[in-house]
């Protein structure tokens, strides 16, 4: 039997000053369909989808409710035709419960006609029968929320199911829902699925926007692909397969095998022991932390959100104090000269008296005494390469800031989860951003850099930066297209450790197999990497070992040439699934 047509968007294009979103598009959405929109980065998907929950008003086009033309120019008249968008970025009030989330902006004439639609009878507003609707609500697609537990207390994937609850509560049957399972693990993103089915049975239609090209094989019916903010394909799932959805996307094939560089893992790099964090409120966040992280050696963090990833990398960065515990840096130093780069004559004097140098060419490694050596011979000795590490240097960084950390010598490079927040300036341009860092030597991925502009001009060119120029203040770039400014200007940096959290997230493909590269060439030249990352499948195929956090303790570490997505995410979720099943 034919599906009803629901949503038909003709001709629909939108601008944004000379930046084309969407361009002349077309688009059909079926009753009890579950859509995926895929596109590279900047392709228009989410402002198409914006435009249908009335964000955002097209320049040109149409949009048609089961054949009638209708106007949606804002949110609310898109409700009007039951359409609901659930975004990445929840829209909760912390201190309120769940049933007065969802009831929160409904008015008196909301209730009226959600009751008419229900065939129930009006009770005026009251958060008991709210609480009731949104418990049935619960029960016929599979959602499992109490109606008034408190938001604050709630987990990421509860609060995208709130999100989704919010919506259904106002009679919505065509849902978009954009990168609904990006902070999901796989056991939550399987139970979203099959909510998903569920809603789908009931004839409800779905739009979802994802970059998991195993998740859309798995979940929808119909694929459409956007290229340049232009439909590029229209396929049905059942006839399509990874390879042919990617050259849809990019024009091109890809390999889209994750390749982990195999090198042997060289000495430890970073030694953390009983690691503790307390917040302001006075909450332990990090418990008793112990790892070592090795050099030529990737190490995956994964965990629920908010389990401790964050904090763990912003402690070793230096940015967060209340610690615990010791973080050993291992400068690889041996055998290598001294300079003036990190350290005075007064400190080379002093180090020297502890037998960590000695003469290059003398026999044996023999500590060196400076013993009748002056000072400015010793500075000719120093600038001519003479005077040599006798083994790395131990430096312990624990209560060190970021420019202590730097003003040792250590070269510590950090891609952090806020991109404007902490790792770039929004309003300034691309080249400024570059100054932020020092870059006084090296060669790195992007060649010898000897001014900010030229390292932004590598960057852009290397990680195909799609940007006016380079004096285009940042803020006014895509999602994606920041991503990559910070994640190379902090790769080019030559660092010993490099700490990347989600240096992924909004990127398309080709600009993700990318950064998979540039990480395991950093690898190779024996930097200690950690990456924080939500889709364990690129963990287990990127990194050599995965930790596991759970509640701000570590719950294991495995070998991701031997563990399953399955057993992480069970180690991911373990304790909270046994408090639930305690009642506690």
């Amino acid at each position: 039997m034919k599906k009803e047509l629901t949503i038909t968007l003709k001709g629909i294009s939108k601008s944004f000053g000379r930046v084309i979103a969407n361009q002349n598009v077309d688009l059909e959405l079926y009753s009890g369909e579950i859509l995926s929109l895929l596109g590279e980065n900047g392709s228009g998907k989410t402002s198409l989808m914006n435009v249908l929950a009335g964000i955002y008003y097209p320049d040109e086009g149409e949009i048609f409710y089961h054949g009638e033309r209708v106007e949606i120019k804002s949110p609310a008249d898109a409700y009007k035709y039951r359409i609901g968008m659930v975004h990445q970025h929840f829209k909760l009030v912390d201190t309120f419960s769940a049933v007065e989330n969802v009831v929160m902006g409904l008015k008196s004439k909301d209730y009226r006609a959600l009751s008419e639609q229900e065939g129930v009878k009006y009770q005026g507003f009251n958060l008991k029968f709210s609480a009731e609707r949104m418990q049935d609500i619960c029960n016929k697609f599979g959602f499992k929320i109490d109606p008034w537990q408190m938001v604050s207390t709630m987990s990421v994937s509860e609060k995208q199911t709130l999100e989704i609850i919010k919506i259904l509560f106002r009679g919505v049957n065509i849902l978009i829902l954009d990168e609904p399972t990006a902070v999901l693990t796989p056991q939550e993103a399987e139970h979203l699925f099959q909510v998903m089915r569920n809603m789908k049975k009931a004839g409800k239609s779905i739009i979802i926007i994802t970059h998991k090209l195993n998740e859309v094989l798995e979940i929808s019916d119909r694929v459409v692909v956007l290229c340049k903010g232009a439909v590029a394909g229209d396929i049905l799932t059942k006839n399509a397969n990874e390879e042919i959805l990617t050259e849809m996307m990019v024009g091109r094939k890809i390999d889209l095998n994750i390749h982990r560089s195999e090198v042997p893992a060289s000495k430890v790099r970073l030694k953390i022991k009983n690691l503790q964090l307390v917040n302001r409120d006075g909450q332990h966040v990090l418990k008793n932390i112990n790892i070592d992280i090795n050099g030529n050696e990737i190490l995956g963090i994964a965990g629920v959100s908010g389990s401790g990833q964050k904090e763990l990398l912003e402690t070793i960065a230096g940015l967060n104090k209340n610690t615990d515990g010791t973080i050993i840096f291992h400068n690889p130093k041996e055998n290598q000269p001294v300079t003036f780069y990190h350290k005075t004559i007064k400190q080379i004097r002093a180090l020297a008296s502890e037998n960590k140098f000695y003469l290059k060419g003398t026999d044996g490694k023999k500590p060196l005494s400076l013993t009748g050596i002056s000072n400015k011979k010793l500075t000719e000795m120093v600038n001519n390469g003479e005077v040599l590490f006798y083994e790395d240097e131990i430096m312990d960084l624990k209560g060190k800031k970021p420019i202590e950390i730097r003003d040792l010598g250590i070269n510590l490079s950090f891609v952090p989860e806020d991109r404007l927040g902490m790792g770039l300036v929004g309003n300034m341009d691309i080249i400024d951003n570059m100054m932020l860092r020092s870059f006084r030597k090296g060669r790195g991925i992007f060649v010898r850099r000897r001014q900010p502009e030229q390292l932004a001009e590598q960057v852009v060119g290397q990680l195909e930066v799609k940007t006016p120029n380079l004096t285009t203040t940042v803020q006014k770039l895509s999602g994606g297209n920041i991503q990559k400014i910070l994640v190379g200007r902090e790769i080019s940096s030559e660092p010993k450790v490099l700490m990347v959290a989600y240096p992924v997230r909004g990127l398309d493909i080709a600009s993700s197999f990318l950064i998979y590269q540039l990480l395991n060439e950093q690898k190779n030249r024996g930097t200690a990497i950690i990456y924080v990352g939500e889709d364990l499948d690129v963990i287990l195929a990127l990194c050599d070992r995965v930790l596991v956090l759970r509640g701000g303790e570590v719950a294991g570490v495995l070998d991701c040439r031997t563990t399953t997505k399955q057993e992480v995410g069970l180690l991911m979720t373990q304790n909270i699934r046994e408090e639930t099943a305690n009642g506690s």
